[in-house]
């Protein structure tokens, strides 16, 4: 499978125009064969903040996507609209694999994150041993709807994790709480370069 993620900030006079063409992008990709999930996402503190997530089983399906009428429109806006280059990365798959995006209940309050961190290389490795074991545990919690965790292609500084769940306090007060938590918890404290709050993003998702 093939993974991405973009990250771009717009101009706020020209947000809605974005908003439009990225769910015009959205509705003509899930319609090619090879597309597995394309969702767009807006930050929860910026709303000129925006970040996509697409999943296809094949490079064509992606060479194709990008001829399409939808695609050239949306590169057209973003050409005027960015205030910087988006950043684009390509996701490499760990164990346990991606699944997919469970249902969330009507009532459900989605609480989504998004956690693109640079690392020090020389803890890269043990980080993805214990993620492996984290990963499995926390797919186990009634309240995760998603939990992934990607590599950066080209990249051996960085990672990124990408979790849907039915709320907030899931997060704060059983996910965080919970053993295999704790002890991930201690090892990104020593792994990480900066901050774990300037790499975190908490989105709500546009569609």
């Amino acid at each position: 499978m093939l993974n991405k993620i973009a990250k771009f900030t717009v101009k706020p006079e020209q947000r809605q125009h974005v908003e439009t063409a990225l769910l015009t992008y959205q509705n003509g990709a899930k319609q090619l064969r090879g597309n597995i999930a394309v969702r767009i996402y807006v930050d929860r503190d910026n709303p000129n903040l925006f970040f996509t997530y697409e999943r296809w089983d094949c490079a064509a399906g992606i060479a194709c996507n990008a001829l399409q009428a939808y695609s050239i429109e949306l590169q057209a806006t973003l050409d005027t609209a960015l205030i910087e280059p988006a950043e684009l990365f390509e996701l490499g798959e760990t164990n346990p694999l991606p699944q997919p995006l469970k249902t969330a209940a009507v009532d459900d309050e989605e609480f989504i994150i998004l956690f693109i961190f640079k690392i020090k290389p020389e803890l890269r490795q043990r980080l993805l041993q214990q993620f492996e074991d984290h990963v499995s545990q926390t797919r186990t919690e009634a309240a995760n709807l998603l939990f992934e965790l990607y590599t950066i292609n080209g990249s051996n500084d960085t990672l990124a994790v990408y979790e849907h769940w039915r709320n907030e306090a899931a997060v704060w007060d059983i996910h965080f709480n919970q053993p295999y938590s704790k002890i991930t918890g201690t090892l990104m404290e020593a792994a990480l370069i900066g901050d774990m709050k300037q790499y975190m993003n908490f989105v709500t998702q546009l569609a």
